[in-house]
């Protein structure tokens, strides 16, 4: 009979303790994996990270481009740096920022690569919304508040700008390449390129399954935190999706191709900006 009893509760806590849970709001489901904004926001503590983001003071000033809004889905504003393209043109490139935001520097590479694929219209857009960094604190503090739905936000706006028949590729580094292959996907089938310079990898098969063109990637070998193996398994996982990736990795450190930081390579810069020109012009 004792054993019986003990028999009895045992099976009511089995059947009930799930219930209860349930009632209580709890689960029992394994912790989800942090989305690429929260691991960059993670990365954005790290002091070697940020001590590979010195800012060298740096000013560009231009007439070539405007600051215009546009209407996103969340009901706000979101801005951008735009270079119409000189003729009447459905191409658009879009250029996203590094963790310091939309600043000379970037302004600067968009009025480059409109001058150098010539019949495109260039969006630099702004992840920030008008926030501007000039210490490491201030764009830790920055990338650590973007939201993700906020962002994307931004970016559905900007490609309801564009309009459904524009096609539309991206472009970004560090915060902006790992956004840059999140516009790709959130252009669906008017996306046409995707450039990444070492942004941190969709991981989720069910997002890489989404990406519609070709994507180029540019890495650093001594990068130490989007590292050559995360590169490896961002190919595999490419791979195996039936994506096509180009990833060309540089004997160079994180942030080598901007010039107004401590880590830029000449060298290393240069080649990449040739890779990527040549791609665009090929998928634009």
């Amino acid at each position: 009979m004792h054993s019986l009893f003990k028999l009895s509760i045992f099976l009511l806590s089995v059947f009930y303790a799930p219930l209860a849970m349930a009632q209580e709001g709890i689960t029992m489901c394994a912790p989800s994996k942090p989305t690429n904004t929260e691991q960059f926001a993670a990365l954005a503590s790290n002091p070697d990270f940020r001590a590979k983001h010195d800012l060298v003071a740096y000013t560009h000033t231009s007439a070539a481009g405007e600051d215009i809004t546009f209407p996103t889905p969340d009901g706000q504003q979101g801005s951008a740096y735009y270079l119409p393209a000189k003729g009447n043109s459905n191409k658009y490139l879009f250029v996203i920022h590094e963790w310091w935001g939309l600043n000379d520097q970037i302004k600067r590479e968009a009025e480059k690569l409109a001058k150098d694929l010539g019949q495109v219209n260039v969006m630099a857009l702004d992840l920030y919304d008008g926030k501007v960094a000039t210490s490491q604190q201030q764009a830790q503090q920055y990338v650590q508040s973007v939201s993700t739905d906020r962002a994307k936000a931004i970016i559905q706006g900007a490609i309801q700008k564009a309009g459904t028949g524009a096609e539309i590729a991206t472009i970004g580094w560090c915060f902006g390449g790992g956004w840059s292959l999140q516009a790709t996907i959130l252009a669906g089938e008017q996306a046409t390129g995707c450039v990444m310079y070492y942004g941190m990898p969709v991981q989720e098969m069910s997002e890489i399954k989404k990406i519609n063109t070709d994507v180029l990637g540019i890495f650093a070998e001594y990068d130490g935190h989007i590292t050559p193996e995360v590169v490896e398994q961002f190919e595999q996982n490419m791979e195996e999706a039936g994506k096509e990736i180009t990833v060309h990795m540089y004997e160079a450190d994180h942030a080598f191709a901007n010039p107004s930081g401590s880590s830029y390579d000449g060298e290393s810069a240069k080649d990449a900006y040739d890779k990527t020109l040549a791609f665009l012009k090929e998928h634009l």
